[in-house]
C-alpha cells in the first residue's frame, strides 16, 4: 500500500529512537522510500550509520555537508515528501515547531514542507503532561500538525504513565491509514467518475527511417496530471507521444501515438465519447516533413534542403467543435513575451484556462522534476504559483479545474 510513497522521518533526541529503526525497516518493506533527518542530539541515541543501512539513503545532519560543500535543501525535502513524520518528537522539538524556531534541518524541513505532517511524542510522563507540552500538543494539532498519542507504561525513568513512543507497527499502520483517508477523500470529490482526456509527451514526425523531428519534452507533466486526476477517482485517458516509463497509476488507459496527425486522430476520436475535461499537455511539433522518404536520405553536398508543412493543430480543431460544458485546459511554453503570447493562444484555442511556464525561469520546462506556471483562464484573471515538484504542480493544477468544473 505504501509502494511509492515518499517519507521523510525527522529523528531527535529520545531514548525512544531505537524504536524508530524498527519503523523505518517496516515502511521500506511496504515499498515507500525513506529519506531521514536527524538532530545533533538524536545521533547519541542510535546510529546514523544504522539508520542509513535500513533506509538505503544517506543521513542527513547539517544544512551542508562540510567535506565537499553540498547543501542539504530543507525545501527540496518538504517538495520530495508526501508525508513527513517526526518520531520520536521531543518536548524541545514540539515547543520548536510551535514558535518558528528554526536552528537545524529537522526544523527548517518542518517551516518549509508542503506535505503533511505527523508526530509520534515520546517523553516522561511529567514532560507530557506538563501544561506547557499540553499547550503547544494542541497548537500543533489545530494547525494541521497529526498527533500519534503516546501510550502508557514503563518509562526510561522508570516512572510508569503516559510518554512512550506508539509501537512502530501502530504507526505504520496510522500512515497507512493516512493514505487511505487522503485517497477516498479525493476519490469522493467532484471529480469522481468524471471522463478526463491528457495528451502528454512529445510527438515525432518522420523524416526517414532514421531521422526525425521532435522535441525535448518527457511526458512527465502530463503523466504527473493524469496521475492525480485518477487519484480523485477520474476515469483518465493519456494520449502519449514518445515517452521513457513513467510511473502510472494502473486504472488509466494509455493510448499510444507518434505523429501530430496520430494525436489529433485519436484525440478527436476520445473527445466524441462524452468526455468531462481534456488537457493538451503534449509538446505537438508544429512542424512536419512535406514529404517522408521510405529510404535513408543520403548526404550529398553541404546543404540539404528540407520542406517543412504545418502539424495538425489539435488544441484548434477541438476548440471548433467545443462541446458545452466540456472543460478544455491547454498548456503554453514561452521563451519571450509569455503571458502575451499565452493569452492569444487560450482566446485564438477557445481554450477555458492555459497554464503558463516560461523557458527563462530556472527549474521549468522540459527534461526536470520540477516546474513554475501561471494559470490564466478565460478572463484573464493570473494565478502564479512558485517552483514546486511537477507532482505538486499538478496538483495545484487539477485543484484549479476542479474549482472551476461545473458539474
Amino acid at each position: 500500500m505504501l509502494k511509492g510513497k515518499h517519507i521523510l522521518i525527522g529523528i531527535t533526541g529520545s531514548i525512544a529512537a531505537y524504536k524508530t529503526a524498527t519503523l523505518v525497516r517496516y515502511l521500506v518493506k511496504e515499498g515507500a522510500e525513506v529519506k531521514i533527518i536527524m538532530t545533533e542530539m538524536a545521533k547519541e541515541f542510535i546510529t546514523p550509520l544504522t539508520m542509513a543501512t535500513l533506509s538505503k539513503n544517506p543521513i542527513l545532519v547539517d544544512f551542508y555537508n562540510p567535506e565537499n560543500g553540498d547543501w542539504n535543501s530543507h525545501i527540496s525535502l518538504g517538495m520530495w515528501a508526501h508525508l513527513y513524520i517526526i518520531a520520536p518528537a521531543s518536548a524541545n522539538t514540539m515547543a520548536k515547531m510551535v514558535t518558528g524556531i528554526a536552528d537545524n534541518l529537522l526544523l527548517t524541513s518542518f517551516l518549509s514542507a508542503r506535505c503533511p505532517v505527523m508526530i509520534a511524542p515520546a517523553m516522561d510522563v511529567d514532560m507530557y503532561e506538563h501544561i506547557a507540552t499540553q499547550t503547544n500538543i494542541s497548537t500543533l494539532k489545530k494547525r494541521g500538525v497529526i498527533v500519534i498519542a503516546p501510550s502508557s507504561g514503563e518509562l526510561a525513568s522508570g516512572l510508569e504513565g503516559k510518554g512512550r513512543m506508539e509501537e512502530p507497527e501502530i504507526i505504520v499502520e496510522s500512515i497507512k491509514d493516512f493514505f487511505l483517508e487522503t485517497k477516498t477523500e479525493k476519490s469522493s470529490g467532484k471529480l469522481a467518475d468524471k471522463k478526463v482526456v491528457i495528451t502528454a509527451g512529445p510527438t515525432v514526425e518522420q523524416i526517414d527511417p532514421v531521422r526525425y523531428i521532435s522535441n525535448y519534452s518527457t511526458g512527465k507533466m502530463g503523466y504527473s496530471i493524469a496521475n492525480e486526476f485518477a487519484s480523485r477517482g477520474a476515469q483518465v485517458t493519456i494520449i502519449s507521444g514518445p515517452v521513457g516509463a513513467i510511473e502510472t497509476a494502473s486504472t488509466i488507459n494509455i493510448i499510444k501515438v507518434k505523429s501530430a496527425q496520430q494525436m489529433q486522430e485519436a484525440t478527436l476520436k476520445e473527445y466524441n465519447n462524452q468526455i468531462d475535461i481534456v488537457v493538451l499537455a503534449a509538446a505537438v511539433s508544429d512542424y512536419t516533413p512535406l514529404l517522408e522518404s521510405d529510404i535513408k536520405l543520403k548526404r550529398k553536398g553541404d546543404n540539404l534542403k528540407l520542406s517543412l508543412k504545418p502539424t495538425a493543430d489539435i488544441a484548434a480543431s477541438i476548440g471548433e467543435i467545443k462541446k458545452r460544458g466540456v472543460f478544455h485546459l491547454g498548456f503554453a511554453l514561452e521563451t519571450n513575451n509569455e503571458t502575451e503570447n499565452a493569452c492569444k493562444k487560450l482566446k485564438s484555442k477557445n481554450l477555458d484556462a492555459i497554464v503558463l511556464n516560461s523557458l527563462q525561469d530556472k527549474g521549468a520546462g522540459f527534461a526536470v522534476d520540477t516546474n513554475k506556471v501561471t494559470i490564466i483562464d478565460s478572463k484573464n484573471n493570473n494565478y502564479p504559483f512558485p517552483l514546486k515538484s511537477k507532482k505538486e504542480v499538478a496538483s495545484d493544477i487539477v485543484d484549479f479545474i476542479e474549482n472551476s468544473f461545473i458539474c
